[in-house]
């Protein structure tokens, strides 16, 4: 069966907690004119996540198995 590398879902979600408690937070604050880019940035994340778990869900129905990666030096698996 072939398997597809995909980054694992806690990547987006450590990224997803520490723009929305503490970044977001602190440009509300202090640099309040970058508050919409900010959000948009934290949307743009949310996105990412939900087209890859469409893409994962397509590609298991197509047959193929999706290999989460923790970090870049995981080794590609075999064709």
């Amino acid at each position: 069966m072939k398997r597809i590398p995909v980054p694992a879902h806690v990547h987006y979600e450590f990224l997803l907690r520490v723009l929305e408690r503490q970044t977001f937070p602190t440009v509300e604050e202090q640099d309040f004119g970058n508050r919409g880019r900010t959000q948009e940035l934290i949307n743009s994340l949310r996105k990412a996540l939900t087209q890859q778990l469409q893409l994962e869900e397509d590609w298991r129905q197509r047959g193929y198995q999706v290999d989460y990666r923790w970090n870049i030096e995981e080794p590609q698996p075999p064709s």
